[in-house]
């Protein structure tokens, strides 16, 4: 395993022990580079304008389009390290 995978691994394991909650932007932000670092590009089906928390996860997702996964992971790790 690499380092950026290992510490990748330690910043998801981290994210539950977050002494505030981070706010909604911040919270999409994660779950979308955490979703392009495990599975790439988004390919689902884009969510109906009902669904709001499934669309804003959606489009947060689809703007990381194109970002490695090791890109993906390291703005994940950063992320993290700065709401610690």
């Amino acid at each position: 395993m690499s380092d950026l995978n290992a510490a990748f691994e330690a910043a998801v394991k981290n994210s539950t022990s977050i002494s505030e909650r981070p706010d909604n932007a911040t919270l999409l932000k994660l779950y979308a580079l955490y979703k392009q670092a495990t599975e790439g590009d988004n390919e689902a089906k884009k969510p109906s304008f009902t669904d709001m928390v499934g669309r804003a996860k959606w489009d947060a997702w689809e703007k990381l389009k194109d970002t490695s996964a090791d890109d993906a992971k390291q703005q994940y790790i950063d992320l993290i390290e700065s709401l610690r």
